[in-house]
């Protein structure tokens, strides 16, 4: 039986409908990943907003204005309950995002953090009291107790004045719009963003950039629940607790659904959302034509030993013709020959059920949603650079920022800001890579499946059976293909470029801060050490004029002091070496100060363009290439 189970693997027929298994299973996978890499870059884009604007209040040297009013208007997130003592500060406009602590030995991997939003009728029937408890359960989530240490209860009392004085500036704002355009923070929802460059600064600035990735990140709100990127964790309707999928337990419900019941309804599957066409979605279309194509293995695998049956059953009823045996041997050899025969040709119309189900599906159920999924991503990446355009000119407006406005040095909360920058980049880099290479793999899945799908499953015993017609081309082919072909093309070197060519700045200016940081810690300890010095000093020199008899510094006497002004010479000149040390340290502590202001406002002036030029190009090539398969 082995080596017939082998045999039939190797069958034609049995391997190509293994393989399309293979290809569906393969982008069902495809699908679960490119959902969570839109979802997090979309994320992502939001926190670098946030993080840029908390960079930028470290940069400066009194950050305290009001904030424009579409900024703070922008905010839709809800605010988490009161925080418990000892957490660290989320992002000003990034709720969902812990503070990220440099560590000086090793830090740990950053997971990807996807975002969750309930869809609207999701609440519906929830109990109101349960609110406060499922925003308490998210919080502890994102900031598990085991973080919690002593080092963070400054940095909590700081977050709880920097959150109150935001709120009040956020206040300011929203009452004081001609004020707020006074002070240079002109930023209109009307999209005309910063004036003036005698008024403009850093957090001005970096107040619009964010405001801009907020709403990029809006825009792709749609596409992520096309893709349920806020299901991910049990958008299978055939998933167990564990995650595990087992289609072969769920094909006879698979069944159920055969749309050859032409809308009977059934009274068990009623209740079913997962049969609903109303509440089908991507996600669960693949899951669907997953099922139906291990149906569709297991019948033409069962079908193929059957064959093999029925040919070894006809061989042996010619050899019993050939050698004229008794009449009710050859009838009972015939009538097994005949019910094989049947049975065959039985399953092989059930077969071809299963084909025209799957073919439904294909025409019916998935090319509509990859359709609307094409309309989505072309409004989506035309809104997107929309935004990263005026991105590009904002950026413009640094041209005419110096270091007056910069801080002295760099203070221990800015060094945090900046590793916090430094991470949310490289992991909005991580994410674009990831969303990139899971939609073109997605795309692919689908491409290799469709192939194989499209050739006919045909049999040299079914002469009298009708098969069902087949369309030869059908519109998801012509569709695939193009956008396969169009991903591969696509221009995407540039933007990955410019965004890890930015997160290298940001950590050069990082490192920069930790030389500046080490040579603080050098002229303090010189400082500690010069103070412990003049202290000893000043103490001998007191004792010692007071064990001295008073004639030894009557200095009308010849001799009579020389050699005690010398001693305290000497042991003064020691002091004064430690202070022109002192002074030294100090001194290149404050030209390294200098240095690094200089140098980040350099860096962010070179790189900031050159990021928001090539993601508003890549933006365009995105929204160019989907709006040429819209028409398709």
């Amino acid at each position: 039986m082995g080596c017939s189970q082998s045999k039939m693997e190797n069958e034609e027929t049995v391997a190509r409908c293994k393989d399309r298994k293979q290809c569906m299973k393969h982008a069902v996978s495809l699908r679960n990943a490119f959902a969570a890499a839109h979802s997090s870059y979309a994320t992502y884009l939001k926190n670098t907003g946030a993080a840029l604007v908390d960079f930028a209040q470290g940069e400066l040297r009194n950050p305290h204005f009001p904030l424009p009013s579409s900024s703070a208007a922008a905010f839709e997130i809800p605010l988490p309950p009161p925080p418990l003592p000892d957490f660290p500060a989320p992002l000003r406009r990034s709720a969902t995002m812990p503070e990220i602590k440099p560590i000086a030995s090793e830090s740990g991997p950053v997971g990807t953090i996807i975002e969750e939003e309930e869809e609207e009728g999701d609440e519906v029937g929830s109990a109101p009291s349960d609110n406060p408890m499922q925003q308490h359960a998210a919080f502890e989530y994102l900031f598990p107790s085991s973080e919690k240490n002593g080092a963070l209860r400054d940095a909590d009392v700081e977050r709880r004045r920097l959150n109150k004085e935001v709120e009040v500036q956020r206040k300011v704002a929203e009452n004081s719009e001609d004020i707020v355009r006074n002070e240079g923070a002109v930023t209109s929802s009307s999209g005309k963003g910063l004036k003036g460059k005698q008024s403009v600064n850093l957090l001005q600035i970096f107040a619009d950039l964010d405001d801009h990735f907020l709403k990029a990140s809006e825009s792709a709100r749609e596409v992520s629940k096309m893709l349920e990127a806020t299901r991910l964790h049990y958008h299978s309707n055939f998933a167990d607790n564990t995650g595990h999928i087992d289609h072969s337990a769920k094909v006879m419900q698979v069944i159920t659904w055969n749309r050859s019941f032409r809308g009977i309804p059934n009274s068990d599957d009623a209740k079913d959302d997962f049969d609903s066409e109303k509440h089908e979605t991507l996600a669960t279309v693949l899951d669907k034509l997953q099922a139906w194509e291990k149906k569709l293995y297991d019948e033409v695998k069962a079908a193929e030993i059957k064959k093999f049956e029925y040919q070894r059953k006809v061989a042996a009823l010619h050899k019993l013709k050939e050698r004229g045996t008794n009449s009710e041997a050859l009838q009972k050899a015939k009538a097994t020959v005949s019910h094989l025969h049947t049975t065959y040709i039985v399953d092989m119309q059930s077969m071809d059920s299963t084909v025209s189900e799957i073919n439904h599906l294909r025409d019916q159920r998935l090319y509509p949603k990859l359709v609307q999924l094409v309309q989505g991503m072309a409004t989506m990446w035309e809104r997107m650079r929309a935004h990263h355009e005026r991105q590009s000119s904002i950026v413009m407006l640094m041209r005419s920022l110096d270091i007056s406005e910069s801080c002295t040095e760099t203070s221990e909360q800015h060094h945090d800001r900046t590793y916090q920058l430094l991470i949310v980049v490289q992991e909005w880099q991580s994410q674009f890579e990831k969303l990139i290479n899971n939609q073109k793999g997605y795309i692919k899945a689908l491409n290799s499946w469709l192939r194989l799908n499209l050739i006919p499953i045909e049999s040299d015993l079914k002469e009298n059976i009708s098969s069902p017609p087949r369309v030869k081309s059908p519109p998801i082919r012509s569709l695939l293909h193009a956008w396969q072909d169009q991903l591969e093309k696509l221009p995407d070197e540039l933007a990955r470029t410019a965004i890890a060519n930015f997160a290298a700045v940001v950590d050069t200016i990082f490192h920069q801060q930790e030389e500046e940081k080490v040579l603080k810690k050098k002229c303090e300890e010189t400082q500690k050490e010069y103070s412990r010095k003049r202290k000893q000093f000043n103490d001998w020199e007191h004792k010692y004029k007071q064990k001295r008899m008073p004639d030894e510094f009557d200095r009308d006497r010849p001799g009579g002091n020389d050699d005690s002004d010398e001693v305290v010479k000497e042991k003064q000149l020691l002091v004064e070496l430690m202070k022109k040390r002192l002074d030294e340290e100090e001194e290149a502590y404050a030209k390294h100060c200098l240095q690094v202001r200089q140098k980040t406002l350099v860096s962010l002036k070179n790189q900031l363009p050159e990021l928001f030029r090539a993601m508003s190009d890549f933006s365009l090539e995105c929204s160019k290439m989907y709006i040429e398969l819209r028409s398709l």
